[in-house]
């Protein structure tokens, strides 16, 4: 059954809407990072290491937030609508397998936001003239990112759930990621679930670590997405 859940989030996505944010947003990010570093280039002198601090100022606290808010309350659009809730908590399926079929949804969504995120980083860097090959590391990055990405996941499909508004959750969104950069300024960053993206895409400086141990940075993902998992799952379960 839950299977046949997924499967019918999964249509949600066809000539779906959210494609065109899935294009432009992510693009208007690399287009911001390009032009700031071409425009500071006497400065940023680091070639792909710059480019990738430009990028992921923009990416990290503006348009990755937003991006996931679009996600996740366009998939708990269609039930907030007309009542439709009533058809679904009548309908012989778990309530963990609502939720986690629109969790795991949000997140194939985030997994290929990340691979186009990479691919405009290369396109951004041969456009700058690069010569050198581009860093290893970078497909850690938007790994750790994938990771910290599931706590703005599960926190943005429970304000989805909790308010029927399709805006109000992508403002919150927003307004999450811009407090995220003053907590990841005070070294604070692994206590607020959207300063965990910045974190695990090196943001700061990535020729170096995170500026965590990989194991803190986990913990703190992990126990993110089972709270507020749960707030999703009591929010439906209350319905």
């Amino acid at each position: 059954m839950f299977l046949r859940t997924l499967k019918a989030e999964q249509i949600k996505l066809y000539r779906s809407p959210i494609w065109i944010a899935f294009f432009i947003i992510p693009c208007i990010s690399a287009f911001m990072g390009t032009f700031n570093y071409l425009s500071n280039k006497e400065i940023l002198t680091e070639e792909w290491y710059s480019l990738w601090t430009q990028h992921t100022i923009f990416y990290c606290y503006f348009c990755l937030p937003a991006l996931i808010g679009v996600y996740c309350a366009y998939l708990c659009r269609l039930e907030n609508m007309n009542n439709n809730w009533n058809s679904i908590l009548t309908s012989p399926v778990r309530i963990s397998s609502i939720y986690f079929s629109k969790f795991l949804t949000a997140m194939k969504m985030l997994f290929f936001t990340q691979i186009f995120v990479g691919i405009l980083f290369y396109i951004s860097g041969k456009f700058a003239g690069f010569t050198t090959p581009i860093p290893s590391e970078m497909f850690l990055w938007l790994l750790q990112g994938l990771c910290a990405g599931s706590t703005i996941v599960s926190i943005q499909l429970a304000l989805s759930l909790i308010i029927r508004s399709f805006a109000v959750p992508i403002g919150i969104s927003l307004l999450g990621g811009i407090i995220g950069m003053a907590f990841s300024a005070k070294g604070l960053g692994l206590y607020f679930p959207y300063s965990l993206f910045s974190i695990g895409m090196c943001a700061n400086n990535p020729s170096s670590n995170m500026g965590y141990s990989i194991t803190s940075f986990m913990i703190s993902c992990i126990l993110f997405v089972i709270i507020f998992s749960k707030i999703g799952i009591l929010k439906i379960n209350n319905r």
